[in-house]
């Protein structure tokens, strides 16, 4: 049974970190509470993504905290990465799991109720859902789906859930309400004055949820 906590997930972007850098990024953060880490960089190429990924698993040793690599299997392998995340324009889940093998975690964006009933748990570990609301942060997502359609496809998902798109501490009591085991955070951590002060205060409103 693989361990996992989606509660407080971090999706760093290069462009919004770049005053302190994704590594700095992620030491203040999971200092805060993060509890995972994904690494995405759409334009870095695999050299580069293996590189900032052995930098970040350098900075999450001794923590709790596990390392996910968005969309390049060979980098995440070559990383020894925690876990993949792959979205529905990306290779298929079966294709995906095969490379990684049977003990790296794999997520699956889902954007639809339906493309979340359709998600084998036998392949897939999670799902991350969304987006909840429309984000500057990923110019090409489909539409968003509320709290509402957040809810629906949570219920529809065999597979744990964390939702993404637009969130920020406020949105937490919502997230939880409906369903989903964490949300997924950009620019709520990315490129602001304290990292680790605004984890620590999407932390405590996860703790208020009671999770």
């Amino acid at each position: 049974m693989k361990r996992f906590d989606l509660s407080l997930y971090l999706v760093l972007d290069p462009d919004l970190c770049a005053g302190i850098g994704m590594v700095e990024t992620t030491r203040l953060a999971v200092a805060g509470g993060a509890t995972m880490v994904q690494l995405r960089d759409k334009h870095g190429g695999t050299a580069r993504l293996i590189e900032t990924g052995l930098a970040l698993k350098e900075v999450l040793k001794g923590t709790d905290a596990l390392l996910i690599v968005n969309d390049d299997v060979e980098a995440a392998i070559a990383i020894g990465a925690d876990g993949l995340h792959i979205g529905q324009d990306d290779m298929g889940p079966a294709a995906a799991r095969a490379m990684i093998g049977p003990d790296m975690i794999l997520g699956l964006s889902v954007e639809t109720e339906a493309l979340a009933a359709a998600i084998d748990p036998g392949i897939v570990d999670y799902a991350g859902i969304g987006p909840v609301f429309a984000t500057p942060t990923k110019t090409d997502h489909k539409q968003p789906i509320g709290f509402n359609g957040l809810a629906k496809s949570v219920e529809a998902a065999p597979v744990p859930t964390v939702a993404i798109g637009g969130l920020k501490s406020e949105h937490v009591a919502s997230v939880f309400a409906a369903g989903a085991d964490g949300l997924a955070v950009v620019s709520a951590i990315c490129g602001t004055p304290d990292p680790k002060a605004a984890t620590i205060r999407i932390a405590e409103e996860i703790r208020k949820a009671g999770r």
